[in-house]
């Protein structure tokens, strides 16, 4: 099996553990940004406190499940935006206003939408959870 893309193997992984209602997911393998978006995830209050294990296999992480996603993805191809062109993507990608987040790579590192509103920065569209 290709893994091409980690970071939307890990996404879709999480949501099939989701949706068959498991309380624990581990995916591997993990790179520091996966754990990263990991993090947004749980600031945001998608998922529960995790574990990110690394050793010679490419890692692990382990995390806790809440029942809170009900679609995550991986954005393809990762567009460039600026964030006055942010609204734009958020129709796309975003079910309604105010509902779920779009993880964008800015300068800044990895932020929300939101977060990257407020600081008035774009970057480029790394994935979506609501």
């Amino acid at each position: 099996m290709a893994l091409n893309d980690t970071l939307a193997n890990a996404l879709s992984h999480l949501l099939n553990c989701e949706k068959r209602g498991k309380k624990i997911c581990v995916i591997r393998p993990i790179s520091n940004f996966i754990v990263r978006v990991m993090e947004l995830l749980r600031e945001q209050g998608y998922i529960g406190e995790f574990k990110a294990n690394k050793d010679r296999k490419g890692g692990q992480i382990e995390i806790n499940l809440l029942g809170n996603i009900n679609k995550c993805g991986a954005i393809k191809p990762r567009f460039s935006v600026s964030y006055k062109e942010l609204e734009k993507y958020e129709k796309r990608f975003l079910p309604a206003k105010d509902f779920g987040i779009i993880i964008l790579t800015t300068t800044k590192g990895l932020l929300t939408h939101i977060q990257a509103k407020e600081q008035k920065i774009g970057g480029k569209l790394v994935a979506y959870c609501y």
